[in-house]
């Protein structure tokens, strides 16, 4: 695990979620953000369709909000109070929770997954662990790794991190980047993996997405990449584990 050093005084994180909350859906609509939240959401939704679905990490429901139109019904925890302000303005169900102590039972969910979210809390396997813990036998846990065989990682650290609200830039908050393999090492001994994936794969930088006709190639070829074995040089890295015990 390689930690991507950071520009600020580090913060707490739900300080620095509340502060980007205030723009964070601006812009993710379209292009880039738009393409990496249909493609996590096309992921889950393959496991999660009819079935009850937990969200670890919604954030303002950008994924979540895709889920639900397919989950039997899905909910989402997240520590931020303003980002669970927004998801709540999307008619979702969502609460403020720890990821790593979900209050919920054992085997609550079919489906508990997350994104863009582990890599910013230490103890990263503790929120596999109660992830895990949810769900029931048989299920499925879908997370992602930053992805330290990336052309995102090499970016992130040749350029730096940016900034996020009037706050805070990325430096504010641990970024933790991990290889494939180091993942798989910190899952749960009653998981098996049964899919991966990868999220951004060939793009340089999100603004080759608004370029016009390159963004339109460049989506194909990321979707097109995403279930090949090109997963494991994506920047977001996506492990499918199920509960086996």
């Amino acid at each position: 695990m390689v930690p991507l050093a950071p520009m600020s005084t580090q913060t707490d994180n739900r300080s620095y979620y509340d502060a980007f909350a205030r723009r964070y859906d601006v812009g993710r609509d379209v292009g880039y953000h738009k393409l990496i939240d249909d493609q996590a959401a096309a992921i889950v939704s393959r496991h999660a369709a009819g079935k009850e679905a937990l969200e670890v990490g919604c954030g303002t429901g950008l994924i979540l909000e895709r889920v639900a139109a397919v989950a039997a019904h899905a909910r989402g925890i997240d520590l931020s109070p303003g980002m669970l302000e927004a998801a709540r303005a999307r008619g979702l169900d969502v609460e403020v929770g720890d990821a790593t102590k979900l209050r919920f039972d054992d085997n609550s969910f079919d489906v508990a997954y997350s994104f863009k979210v582990l890599a910013h809390i230490p103890g990263w396997e503790r929120c596999v662990a109660e992830m895990v813990r949810v769900v029931r036998p048989g299920g499925v846990v879908i997370f992602d790794v930053y992805n330290r065989h990336s052309l995102r990682y090499l970016i992130k650290r040749l350029w730096g991190p940016r900034k996020t609200s009037d706050s805070f830039d990325e430096g504010a908050i641990a970024t933790n980047f991990y290889s494939p393999e180091e993942a798989k090492a910190l899952l749960p001994a009653n998981t098996r993996v049964i899919d991966e994936a990868g999220i951004r794969i060939t793009i340089p930088h999100p603004a080759v997405c608004r370029l016009p006709v390159v963004g339109g190639l460049v989506e194909r070829a990321e979707w097109a990449a995403m279930g090949t074995p090109l997963a494991r040089l994506a920047g977001f890295y996506v492990l499918v584990v199920e509960k086996v015990g």
